[in-house]
């Protein structure tokens, strides 16, 4: 736990490394076999539970699939003329979350008729996210040799919160200003907290990493390689270039310049600003055993300059008259969250949109990379012992989070069904929109729920006792929005410009 009487980036460094069993950290070394950890840890089993839900949300879109399918699909102009043949998961009225409404909450289980569907609850599909996400869960629990039946008893509870979190992102007014369901999930989780205080026997469904590290999984599937393609160098430029300096930048600043003692909130908050937001805060601190109250406050600030970001950034755009590449490119490379990437983007028009978050999904593949590379650097340099022997490659391999390999796996096994296999567009949008997107939004909207039950404003305060936690992320964030304009101007309007058709 936290010693208040000290802030933690003013505890000595090595407090950081050689942590107790008893200190609250996001991961801890194995001390079982590969083979033996496949069956029980919470990575392998993030893993094995995304792969259950794509197996089954592939093949419920695999058997609707109408006869002459890939005939139709040969026809020369078919992509071209984009004839009305597409495909819907069988799964999609059955997984659902709360709709929008505008006075009355009621009204968010209720979708009203339009000229292109009928009127509907979300009733359905709300429950059929409950059981489906619940039963996963539970039987993982089992299987692992968990509390499952203490996780049947308290998990209606923690996804009540979360459904809560969605109804109050859908009320009309907040949605105009963007304040997504990630940030009210923190706060209803930290109002609990906060105020009654999280009962034990809600903690078996208290599952934040296992949640988030899930989605994360089933994020893979929507990370495709072929995006790559659409923008090309530029692309790559801007996303691949920025992010690596802007880290590691970031992170000498917090150690040099800010003395910040703790290597790890210091690591977790520069992941955090510079890749991809939360994805990459998660990941990151399971590479380097940060403490969890660490990656609360990370995934807050990040949260709370993602609103302002998206709020503010389309204003400054349209103010400078940037184009819709270098508008976009600029947005999906600095703004954290891909949700809140998309919904900026499209204030500036569809090109700007898509531009955008094809960025920031190129950035996402930068995940896996970072966290195994921030796992080695903390193997052989930060918690290195001078007069002992040098870590071998077997530390890094139970340090890395086996999860980011799921995503990695996820997202080169799509890619692959998306670009190489005739129609294989459609199915993967189709299992994704259908299904998929569906349950990683819920698990994502738990994981906040439960980032909140965890987190105790005590145990915050000292992180902010001194002011360098923000004080790094302003800084950061600065460097990150000039380095990326610039990326985005040279490789968008110098190297590579649009030329109008």
């Amino acid at each position: 736990m936290v010693d208040n009487s000290n802030p933690p980036d003013e505890q000595p460094a090595e407090s950081v490394s050689n942590q107790t069993p008893d200190d609250d950290v996001v991961t801890r070394r194995p001390i079982t076999s590969t083979w033996q950890q496949m069956k029980t840890a919470e990575d392998w089993w993030a893993i094995w539970c995304a792969l259950v839900v794509f197996v089954i949300a592939l093949s419920a879109v695999w058997v609707v699939i109408p006869a002459g399918f890939e005939k139709h699909l040969e026809r020369e102009n078919y992509y071209e003329n984009q004839p009305e043949l597409k495909l819907t998961s069988p799964l999609k009225p059955w997984l659902g979350k709360p709709g929008g409404w505008k006075q009355n909450p009621i009204d968010a289980f209720y979708v009203a008729a339009t000229d292109d569907s009928p009127a509907k609850s979300t009733y359905v599909g709300i429950l059929g996210a409950f059981i489906a996400i619940g039963v996963l869960f539970f039987i993982a629990m089992k299987l692992r040799g968990e509390n499952a039946i203490g996780f049947i008893i308290a998990f209606p509870v923690v996804f009540l919160l979360a459904t809560l979190a969605y109804v109050l992102a859908g009320q009309s007014v907040i949605n105009a200003y963007n304040l997504e369901y990630a940030l009210w999930a923190l706060l209803v989780g930290l109002l609990v907290s906060n105020t009654l205080g999280t009962p034990q026997w809600l903690k078996p469904a208290v599952l934040t990493e296992f949640y988030i590290k899930t989605g994360l999984v089933l994020m893979g599937a929507s990370v495709l390689m072929g995006r790559l393609v659409e923008l090309g160098i530029p692309g790559i430029g801007v996303a691949w270039v920025v992010t690596p300096i802007v880290l590691i930048s970031t992170y000498a600043f917090g150690q040099k310049v800010l003395k910040m003692q703790s290597r790890s909130l210091n690591m977790v908050i520069s992941a955090d600003m510079s890749v991809c937001g939360v994805s990459a805060a998660i990941a990151t601190a399971a590479s380097c055993k940060a403490k969890k109250e660490e990656l609360s406050l990370a995934i807050g600030l990040s949260l709370s300059f993602t609103v302002v970001m998206m709020i503010i950034m389309p204003m400054v755009i349209k103010t400078l008259g940037l184009s819709p590449e270098v508008g976009g490119a600029w947005l999906g490379g600095t703004i954290d969250a891909t949700g809140a990437v998309a919904v900026a983007g499209e204030t500036l028009g569809k090109e700007a949109g898509e531009v955008a978050v094809t960025i920031k999904m190129i950035q996402n593949i930068l995940i896996g990379v970072t966290s195994f590379f921030v796992a080695v650097y903390w193997v052989a340099r930060v918690e290195k012992d001078p007069t002992g022997p040098s870590p071998g490659i077997g530390e890094i391999w139970y340090r890395f989070p086996k999860f980011v390999l799921g995503f990695i796996a996820a997202s080169v096994v799509f890619s692959l069904i998306h670009g190489s296999m005739i129609g294989g567009d459609l199915i993967v949008d189709a299992m994704v929109g259908g299904s998929t997107k569906t349950i990683r939004g819920w698990l994502f909207c738990l994981a906040f729920v439960c980032i909140g039950l965890d987190t105790n404003f005590k145990q915050l305060l000292p992180f902010f006792r001194t002011g360098k936690p923000l004080a790094l992320y302003v800084c950061g964030q600065t460097l990150n929005l000039v380095l990326t304009l610039a990326m985005a101007y040279l490789m968008f309007e110098v190297m590579f410009p649009v030329t109008a058709e």
